[in-house]
């Protein structure tokens, strides 16, 4: 069984907002120099406070996926997550790294909210443990790592890395919940995630940390930040809703089809 012609376009949108440019070449252009040296100049000691407060934010972000996302279905509304996300980067800015441990809870709760937007537009069931798994999926899958390299970058790549972990905290939090928070297998999924978004955390805070950006380009930075997850959402939703229809397998030959012609394509042009 074949895609349908509109489910088809569906993916190969899905395929572009998923393997597109990466966050750190939009954020380089925007900020006019490159976000290596940037991060370089960060004072010692960040880097580790960072983390630290990248792992408290994404595991206050489990207990908001669990306990407060809304599952009734309607229209996804990401220019309001925006304009949110928008008011929260100026904190940022204006007051740089000393407003990281206020800004980053907020503004990345933001998203998670918008996540939850597009999810649930996508025919997402909130009401399942593993939707809302899904949604904090988004973060690892918008973000790197370190030991990333060409062959494990990919969507699928990334996803096959990350579904042990998902399956098993899912498992965990259908039989015992949120009451046992140091478990390991949520401590392994919380540490996945965290590795994969803490990149792109760092890339963010150092472009903020910039004496010129200020308030203005705070929220600039922010809305670089919120459009690249809820394109990831978007993509990633849009993917999870045709698996549901066609199955996992069929779904990903025709998008891994669909990624390889993109890639002769700009090959050709080069």
């Amino acid at each position: 069984m074949s895609l349908e012609p509109q489910d088809y376009e569906d993916l190969r949108q899905a395929v572009a907002r998923l393997e597109k440019t990466r966050f750190i070449a939009r954020l380089t252009h925007y900020a006019g120099q490159p976000i290596e040296k940037m991060i370089d100049t960060l004072p010692a000691g960040v880097s580790d406070r960072l983390q630290g407060v990248v792992r408290a934010t994404v595991t206050r972000l489990l207990g908001m996926a669990l306990k407060t996302m809304d599952a009734r279905s309607r229209r996804a509304s990401p220019r309001i997550h925006k304009v949110a996300g928008g008011l929260s980067g100026a904190i940022g800015g204006a007051f740089g790294l000393t407003a990281l441990a206020v800004e980053l809870p907020l503004s990345t709760a933001i998203m998670l909210r918008s996540i939850a937007d597009i999810a649930r537009s996508e025919g997402e069931d909130l009401t399942t443990v593993e939707s809302r798994l899904a949604c904090l999926e988004v973060f690892a899958l918008g973000g790197r790592s370190a030991a990333d390299d060409g062959a494990d970058t990919g969507y699928y790549a990334v996803r096959a890395s990350l579904a042990k972990a998902l399956s098993e905290a899912a498992q965990h939090i259908a039989r015992k919940g949120l009451t046992e928070k140091g478990a390991p297998v949520l401590v392994r999924f919380i540490a996945q995630i965290s590795s994969r978004f803490g990149a792109l955390v760092s890339e963010k805070v150092a472009a903020q940390a910039v004496p010129i950006v200020g308030a203005a380009g705070g929220a600039g930075i922010n809305l670089l930040f919120l459009d690249h997850f809820q394109e990831t959402a978007r993509g990633h939703f849009i993917v999870r809703r045709l698996e549901r229809s066609y199955g996992k397998e069929r779904v990903r030959h025709a998008y891994l089809e669909i990624a390889g012609q993109a890639t002769r394509g700009e090959e050709k042009m080069s």
